[in-house]
């Protein structure tokens, strides 16, 4: 008999652990996220930048500035932190950490409700460690992802729950699947093909339900959550639209790479990258068997899906399967897209993020594995069944142990990450103290500086001939522009400093105020500006 007023954890063991589990993932990314790591650039400044003018001047951006594809979600989020504590890295990233969190507890549930408990924990246990491929993609706002893969899972969570009736309130469970699939759409299209396998389980699990009132409000919540997107493309003008944007950046000049190249750069390396599994400079030979063994258990998990679909006695057991099969196509879809791109050759290491949103499909690919290894040693196993599942065993120890060995490599390489940041924050110090409030540098300078500096510091891009390059908010560029004697900020060497040196000529020693690192700050007598 239970004592009153003695409490007991209604936690079962698997759930205990996962949460054990789940509790270090966050604990280790909120260590890195006080460190400010992984490092920032000046893309994850423009979003900073961007929520700080949501807290302070009430603008209200709709993409990315400079951009007309990727939403502005996360800036939105973290403009109240920014608006009151002032720009930091930290501050800026609490709530992708919080979006994080909340995709673990998500991935648990939905592993568990489709597959089994202890591959629940397994999954918990694997997205709870990470690599600096794996940690930045979750961690540093940098727009879409964080946001999306919660999203997704949260929407297939729902289709399942009101395909096995076990929602009261079916009319709002519709609302809020169709604002996640437009918040979703809104924030990165490249969860395109998620989106669309979830609404293929929802109109599955609940044909019903499309028709009448829960069909009017999933509507209604789709178009709310998709509204800037929709409002931005009915006014853009000819070309400007998100899908003509999204097309150009998905295409590179020059021949395209060849099918091979592609193939290498997207499955070979682009999937062992995502998944955790590789170290920053990139794959070894011996880590890229991860890519060809992805497709296999894919392939696996598409035919285990179908069976247990014929075996399944009622609806609830049906649409589970088809769920796990959504899982199976979603990654599919994902990796061809990928793969089909000339990105997927042209940088394997940095385009891999493109590649971050197959960790929905974690537990389906590892859906093989674990039933092997459990069959195995579960009951009488012949000896073929006992043979492939200690192989299975040793390829889920395996995926383990790279996983561990890539964060590892991550977190023994925190001090040179560290130094460089510092290096970063001394650069936009030096530059203040020098009495400097507009100046011009390269793009990975600008945004970055402006930022550190809380906006004291503007800066304008130009490129290694001195001429304007990708300024992102012309407000900036204006304003230095407008400077009678704006600095120079550019890295020793480099083609715009050289530049600059030729046409400072015998003034260009007395020009430089300061050199931090690599970097050298010029306050010339007068502006110079080669492009009017």
């Amino acid at each position: 008999m239970r004592r009153p007023g003695r409490w007991r954890p209604t936690l079962d063991r698997p759930a205990s652990v996962a949460l054990l589990l789940g509790v270090a993932g966050v604990g280790y990314r909120l260590v890195l996220l006080l460190l400010s790591l992984p490092g920032s650039n000046s893309d994850e400044a423009t979003f900073g930048l961007a929520a700080l003018h949501i807290a302070t001047r009430h603008e209200r951006p709709i993409y990315l500035y400079g951009q007309r594809y990727m939403g502005m979600l996360e800036s939105y989020l973290a403009a109240p932190l920014v608006g009151w504590a002032g720009p930091s890295w930290p501050v800026l990233r609490l709530p992708v950490l919080a979006l994080y969190a909340v995709f673990l507890w998500l991935a648990y549930r939905l592993t568990r409700r489709l597959f089994s408990p202890w591959l629940a924990v397994f999954v918990v246990g694997l997205l709870a460690l990470g690599s600096e491929r794996v940690v930045r993609d979750q961690l540093t706002v940098v727009g879409g992802r964080p946001e999306v893969k919660p999203a997704v899972l949260a929407m297939l969570l729902i289709a399942v729950a009101l395909g096995e009736r076990r929602v009261r309130r079916r009319w709002l469970a519709m609302g809020v699947f169709g604002l996640l699939a437009g918040l979703a759409l809104w924030s990165d299209w490249l969860i395109v093909p998620y989106l669309a396998v979830a609404g293929l389980v929802l109109v599955w699990a609940a044909p019903r339900d499309l028709l009448g009132w829960p069909g009017v409000l999933l509507v209604a919540g789709f178009l709310a959550g998709a509204a800037p997107m929709i409002k931005d493309n009915l006014t853009a003008p000819p070309g400007q639209d998100s899908w003509s944007v999204f097309q150009r950046i998905s295409t590179r000049p020059g021949a395209p790479p060849s099918w091979s190249e592609r193939l290498h750069g997207g499955l070979l390396e682009g999937v062992p990258l995502a998944g955790g599994l590789c170290p920053a400079a990139g794959c070894a030979r011996w880590q890229e068997w991860f890519g060809p063994l992805y497709l296999v258990l894919l392939v696996a998990a598409a035919v285990l899906g179908l069976v247990t679909y014929r075996r399944a006695v009622d609806a609830a057991g049906r649409v589970r399967a088809v769920a796990r099969l959504a899982l199976v196509v979603g990654a599919a879809l994902t990796l061809l897209g990928y793969v089909r791109s000339a990105l997927s050759a042209a940088d394997p290491m940095g385009n891999a993020r493109y590649l971050s949103v197959l960790q929905i499909s974690l537990p389906v690919v590892l859906w093989p594995l674990w039933l092997a290894a459990a069959h195995a040693w579960r009951g009488p196993a012949g000896v073929a069944a006992r043979i492939g599942g200690t192989a299975a065993g040793v390829v889920l120890a395996a995926i383990t142990a790279a996983t561990v060995a890539a964060t590892v490599a991550f977190v023994a390489d925190v001090p040179s990450i560290r130094a460089e940041e510092r290096r970063a924050r001394d650069l936009a110090d030096t530059v203040r103290r020098a009495g400097l409030h507009e100046v011009y540098g390269d793009y990975w300078t600008c945004n970055r500086m402006i930022f550190n500096t809380g906006e004291a510091v503007v800066c304008g891009v130009l490129d290694g001939n001195l001429t304007p390059g990708q300024n992102r908010y012309p407000a900036y560029w204006r304003r230095v522009g407008r400077a009678e004697r704006p600095g120079y900020v550019f890295a020793a060497g480099s083609p715009a400093e050289r530049r600059l040196r030729l046409l400072l000529g015998d003034q260009a020693d007395a020009a430089v105020v300061a050199e931090v690192g690599e970097y050298r700050v010029y306050h010339p007598p007068i502006a110079l500006r080669p492009w009017r």
